[in-house]
C-alpha cells in the first residue's frame, strides 16, 4: 500500500468514525471469507458498516475523528454505525455462532472507550423500532381503552335491550 494510498484509508475510516455513535473492534483470525461474508451481509441491512483496516491506520483514524487511541495487535475487523444498539447487536449476533473465532477487543461507544459489558448490555437493548413500537403502543393506549369500553357499552346496551323485548 501507498503511502498516498494509506492517507486515503486513514481520511476515509475518520470521517465514518466521526459520524458513528458505535466503533468496535473484533479479532477475526481463523475465521472463513464465507463466514466474514455472512457478518457482512447481516450489518448491510442493519446499515451498519464492517471493515478490515490495518491496527495503525484505524488506530490513526479513530485520534483524527477525536476518539482514544486504539491499541490492537494481530488482525482486527470494524464494525461501525450511527445507531450503537444496531451496531452491538450486529457484533453481538456473530460473536455468538462464532465464540472463539471472533473476539472482543475495544470500543468507543458514544464518544467513550466501552468494554464488552457495555456493549453486551447495548445489544440487549430493544432496537430502535422496537422502541418506537412499544412507544406508540403507550400513547395509543387510552384511545384504544376508550374505543373498548364504548364498544363494551353498546354491546351491553344491545343485549339488554334484548333480553327486555324477549321478558315482554
Amino acid at each position: 500500500m501507498t503511502r498516498e494510498q494509506k492517507k486515503e484509508v486513514v481520511a476515509y475510516i475518520s470521517e465514518e468514525f466521526k459520524a458513528s455513535n458505535a466503533i468496535l473492534a473484533y479479532s477475526y483470525k481463523g475465521l472463513t471469507c464465507k463466514e466474514l461474508e455472512e457478518l457482512r451481509i447481516a450489518a448491510k441491512e442493519k446499515d451498519v458498516k464492517v471493515q478490515i483496516v490495518k491496527n495503525s491506520l484505524a488506530s490513526i483514524a479513530s485520534q483524527n475523528a477525536g476518539y482514544a487511541k486504539f491499541e490492537l495487535v494481530d488482525p482486527t475487523i470494524f464494525i461501525w454505525g450511527e445507531d450503537q444498539i444496531a451496531t452491538c447487536k450486529v457484533a453481538n449476533d456473530f460473536s455468538k455462532s462464532k465464540k472463539d473465532l471472533f473476539t472482543y477487543k475495544a470500543a468507543i461507544v458514544e464518544g467513550e472507550v466501552a468494554d464488552f459489558d457495555r456493549v453486551k448490555a447495548f445489544a440487549d437493548l430493544p432496537s430502535r423500532e422496537e422502541l418506537i413500537g412499544m412507544l406508540l403502543s403507550v400513547w395509543t393506549a387510552p384511545a384504544r381503552n376508550f374505543v373498548t369500553g364504548l364498544d363494551n357499552l353498546r354491546d351491553k346496551l344491545e343485549n339488554g335491550s334484548n333480553s327486555e323485548e324477549d321478558a315482554a
